[in-house]
């Protein structure tokens, strides 16, 4: 499995927030210490305050804060979100089936189905704690 650059990103983000996590961290200041687009952290911001995992805070002093402790975020839940709508292959995209030449002679298709299972079923098991910066 491959984790598209939007999670990443938001992964690596959350890591060094989770090291202080009482702290409000500004986009510019993030983008910066990270050597990542600010742009692109906005919208990653953006997503994580939608999910409740970050509070986003205006004006002076603004910016993203943790949303709860880093112990009770699930590394799971931040993925499976933040990867929300990217298939592993096309044949098991939601909203709709994909044209398959194989169509009912696939076995492989099950096989990714429990494989993906297998990766959230792990990272379920730890919480962005165990993984800070």
């Amino acid at each position: 499995m491959r984790l598209t650059s939007f999670t990443d990103y938001g992964l690596r983000m959350l890591m060094r927030m989770a090291r202080a996590p009482e702290r409000v961290f500004s986009t510019g200041e993030m983008a910066e210490e990270l050597g990542l687009p600010r742009n692109h952290l906005a919208k990653i911001i953006q997503k994580l305050a939608q999910m409740g995992i970050v509070e986003t805070r205006r004006g002076g002093g603004g910016g993203a804060i943790l949303a709860r402790s880093p112990d009770q975020i699930s590394l799971g839940d931040i993925i499976r979100r933040l990867e929300d709508g990217q298939a592993l292959v096309d044949c098991l995209a939601t909203g709709g089936e994909r044209d398959c030449s194989l169509d009912g002679k696939c076995r492989l298709k099950f096989r990714l189905i429990a494989a993906e299972r297998a990766f959230y079923a792990d990272l379920d098991k730890h919480s962005l704690a165990s993984i800070a910066l």
